[in-house]
């Protein structure tokens, strides 16, 4: 068979992934190319690259996703092969031939094999003639009650994009036509099927790699049940609680379905167990998937390293790999999980994860970049390996809890306590989880923010009186008079959840603040960026950030984020009652039908759609009323803050939250455009 040595090797993908294969490539000699957005003109991907190509435009339906472009741009450099990574072009078979056509070597599966699996319906064909287990289809035209719930689900592309649950035989008609245009929007095909809904399955997947002379691996199992909006969040290999039996069913089956139809290459075949144990084939992703790096930790091997051999030309190994210990992969995401999963974006300051024998951290970001709204809102996967599954959940959950993280809100608190939470110890795991357990996880915890806020109000103090040049004159108020002999107050708001904090402290004569009225505490120690109490006897350190009006505390077992709040309000920050504010940039999508100025509203209806960050938000009437003022427009893109619409609320109105995401259907196993989960 002829061999292509690869010298030089560009990754037709950004962020995280890129600099994952990245490392490889440095790590075997590999020179590497990388492909650039002008959103991402400063992205880490770029910066680890030995060269770069940028694409102009920032979306990406005008950069990565411009197969034309990205060939181009590996001509250009000088490159031998392309590497898709996931998501954007990485199951495009259109994509891997132009590689091929343009004689450059393509890491990935044959185009072939990339067809077969491209649609789900074809898929599961050509599975069942395979012998691997399927769930029966459902012909929605005479589906009847004994036939409920039912799974619609595109049968192109996923990320929960088309899919729906019908649970009423009345509401299938109008779901049909919904996920149809739904999948035909996001896919450019409206090609929907059905089949049962399995309550509280798991997703259970099997890595195989597989060469050109018919050797296939299947390294083991994983799980990814632990969802939201049918993307994975938390990962874990081997997937606990199988049975042997099962097990060895998965990982036939597995290889079976990679043999059908030739594959070649990394691929992940993804299956649904039911609460009985029975397993059923959803669909084989034809790439490397997101969370591959436990299957590495517990195999010993690197999967980007077999997939540029076996595009190479080179032969597995017959003999598997033996496995060792478990994993478990987090994926720390931008977003306020108690907010419905609203993505987030501005500056990240800082991203320090804990360094230790065990501990892996895959991120296409380092403090001082910027999270935008053009792409996933994935900042890091932090990957935890060790002997068994209780040492690398505690591994894991310390590493997430230590870690330094400034910027905007992320999931950081809901991973360690899913990690931590009975049932996860427990491995009563389905794709259930967050719709049952969402509201514990998101609830205050037990920190204690009035004590984080006392040390950020020291630490500023101690901050002014530092501050170079003549001491300032004290600001006089009418009546009031900021004396620093007299006791001081200082305001902070708690981030996300906006609790305000007012705190009396006094400078004596010693230069040291302390606290005003706060018995049982004594100031060991303060700086700008660090304060050490005594509270009750115990000892506790704050470490301190600040980026302009916010301040970043960490201390053991906790994070915060306060923004300091002026002495008196300012009347001209205020805004008029019933004001719709954009909860994050975007784009206006559509409105509702007949919105205009003048308007009759209901409390909760949805108004105006947002798209941001691959999600769609609905912004929704926050009490029954009128419509004074509109806006926005279809097309038109806003930023965080703007004034989209004022609703003159009735007198006896509820008031609603403002602001959701767009409904999403019940957990059930899928892939994103971008990440592909």
């Amino acid at each position: 068979m002829r061999r292509d040595v690869i010298h030089s090797l560009l990754v037709a993908n950004r962020g995280e992934i890129a600099c994952r294969i990245f490392r490889t490539c440095r790590d075997l000699g590999i020179a590497t190319v990388a492909v650039y957005s002008d959103a991402d003109a400063g992205a880490l991907h770029v910066r680890e690259a030995d060269l770069a190509v940028r694409l102009p435009g920032s979306a990406p339906a005008d950069t990565y996703l411009r197969g034309d472009l990205v060939v181009a741009a590996a001509l250009a450099a000088g490159a031998d092969a392309v590497h898709p990574g996931y998501g954007f072009l990485s199951e495009n078979a259109a994509f891997a031939a132009a590689v091929q056509d343009a004689g450059l070597t393509w890491v990935g599966p044959p185009v072939k094999a990339i067809e077969l699996m491209a649609s789900k319906t074809r898929a599961k064909e050509l599975m069942g003639g395979a012998g691997v287990p399927l769930l029966a289809p459902v012909d929605p035209a005479t589906a009847g009650e004994d036939d409920l719930p039912l799974l619609l689900k595109a049968a192109s592309g996923g990320g929960g994009r088309g899919m729906r649950i019908v649970r009423e035989l009345g509401s299938l008609p109008a779901e049909l036509l919904a996920a149809a245009a739904e999948a035909a929007s996001a896919f450019g095909d409206g090609e929907v099927f059905a089949e049962p809904y399995v309550e509280r399955g798991r997703h259970v997947e099997v890595q195989v790699m597989a060469d050109a002379y018919d050797t296939v691996w299947a390294l083991g199992t994983r799980d990814c049940s632990l969802q939201r909006r049918h993307q994975k969040v938390i990962e874990e290999a081997p997937a606990p609680g199988l049975d042997e039996g099962l097990r060895t069913r998965l990982h036939d089956a597995a290889v079976a379905a990679a043999r059908a139809v030739g594959y070649r290459g990394a691929g992940t075949v993804e299956f649904l167990v039911s609460a009985e144990g029975r397993p059923y084939f959803l669909e084989m992703n034809t790439r490397l998937q997101v969370e591959h790096p436990v299957t590495e930790a517990v195999f010993g091997v690197d999967l980007v390293a077999l997939q540029l051999r076996v595009a190479e030309g080179e032969p597995l190994d017959p003999v598997l790999p033996a496995a060792s210990g478990h994993a478990v992969e987090a994926r720390l995401y931008a977003e306020d999980p108690a907010r419905d999963w609203q993505p987030q974006t501005g500056a990240l300051l800082t991203l320090e994860v804990p360094d230790a024998p065990g501990l892996r951290l895959d991120t296409g970001y380092t403090g001082g970049d910027t999270i935008g709204v053009h792409y996933d809102p994935m900042l890091a996967k932090v990957i935890a390996h060790a002997p068994t599954r209780t040492e690398a959940v505690r591994l894991l959950a310390g590493a997430l809890e230590r870690a330094r993280i400034h910027g905007p809100v992320t999931n950081r608190e809901l991973l360690v306590r899913s990690l931590r939470h009975p049932d996860f110890a427990a491995t009563r795991l389905d794709t259930g989880f967050y719709d049952r357990h969402l509201a514990d996880l998101t609830a205050p915890g037990a920190g204690d923010p009035a004590t984080a806020a006392l040390a950020a109000a020291l630490a500023e103090a101690v901050r002014a009186t530092a501050s170079p040049g003549p001491a300032p004159t004290p600001t006089r108020f009418g009546a009031w008079r900021n004396l620093p002999s007299q006791p001081q107050v200082k305001r902070f708001r708690s981030e996300p959840d906006g609790t305000e904090h007012e705190i009396a402290y006094r400078t004596p004569r010693t230069g040291t603040p302390e606290p005003y009225d706060a018995p049982g505490v004594r100031v060991l120690a303060a700086a700008p960026d660090r304060v050490t109490l005594e509270l009750d006897g115990v000892t506790r350190h704050f470490e301190l950030a600040r980026d302009r009006d916010r301040l970043h505390v960490d201390t053991a077992g906790a994070s915060y984020t306060f923004t300091a709040l002026p002495r008196f309000t300012d009347p001209a920050t205020q805004t008029d009652p019933g004001s719709l504010l954009a909860p994050m940039p975007g784009t206006v999508v559509r409105l509702a039908e007949g919105l205009a100025p003048g308007a009759r509203v209901e409390a909760g209806q949805p108004l105006i759609w947002l798209e941001a960050m691959k999600m769609e938000h609905r912004i929704l009437a926050p009490a029954s009323g009128t419509l004074t003022a509109l806006h926005a427009a279809p097309g038109h893109q806003v930023e965080v803050g703007a004034l989209l619409a004022v609703v003159q609320e009735d007198p006896d109105a509820t008031p609603v939250a403002a602001s959701a995401p767009a409904p999403a259907p019940a957990p059930a196993s899928a892939s994103v455009p971008e990440e592909n989960a």
